[in-house]
């Protein structure tokens, strides 16, 4: 895909949903760093159901230190892998404590030296919490930037550099939320409901679904 067309692709989707945001439920840098981390391998809805005791339980990460790991893992049974996530974010909140002040640090480097973070993780951080321009790819955007030509990668950091180089400066803030939804209501996994795709005639994918199922 041109880069033009790529442009006119995440413009279209900017028409449709001007102010996006995340849909993780958090108060502030530290309590959407846990719920980044719990959202590996889950979806925002399970993560969202288990969260709020929890950071009613442990809102600073003094406290989900002192919660340890197994007073954090009661709370999100729930959804997957919970066990390790469980240590990943007694440890993390530790190392926060130990670290950095307590505080969740804006510098990529050391977010992601901190259990249970990679690059995705980091870019969403830094993205959501401290407003910059990155591209954190997960499996929604990884299979939206290669069914559409948008973004084709073999890796995700091949499909978050492509989609750096090509998206316009002044959308990349907003352009992984917009991707994410994307990737999450319309252009499906099993089913890509291409009918009600506002970017339909950009997209450069063959086997286009132009209506329902009957």
């Amino acid at each position: 895909m041109p880069r033009d067309q790529a442009a006119a692709f995440l413009r279209a989707l900017a028409g449709a949903n001007p102010a996006p945001e995340t849909e993780l439920l958090y108060r502030d840098p530290f309590t959407l760093l846990v719920a980044v981390v719990l959202s590996a391998q889950a979806t925002d809805a399970a993560v969202n159901r288990c969260t709020p005791a929890l950071f009613a339980a442990a809102p600073t990460p003094a406290a989900m230190a002192a919660l340890g790991a197994e007073g954090i893992g009661p709370h999100i049974r729930r959804i997957g892998l919970w066990q390790g996530k469980a240590r990943n974010v007694a440890a993390l909140a530790q190392q926060l404590m130990e670290q950095h002040g307590g505080e969740v640090p804006r510098d990529r480097a050391a977010l992601e030296a901190l259990p249970g973070v990679g690059r995705k993780t980091a870019n969403v951080v830094l993205n959501v919490a401290f407003g910059e321009a990155t591209m954190a790819v997960d499996t929604h955007i990884f299979r939206l930037g290669n069914r559409t030509g948008l973004a084709p990668g073999k890796t995700p950091r091949e499909v978050e550099d492509m989609l750096v180089r090509r998206c316009p400066p002044e959308l990349l803030r907003d352009a992984h939320h917009w991707l994410i939804l994307h990737g999450r209501y319309v252009c499906k996994a099993r089913a890509p409901e291409c009918w009600r795709c506002v970017a339909a005639t950009q997209c450069n994918y063959r086997d286009k679904v132009p209506a329902p199922p009957r």
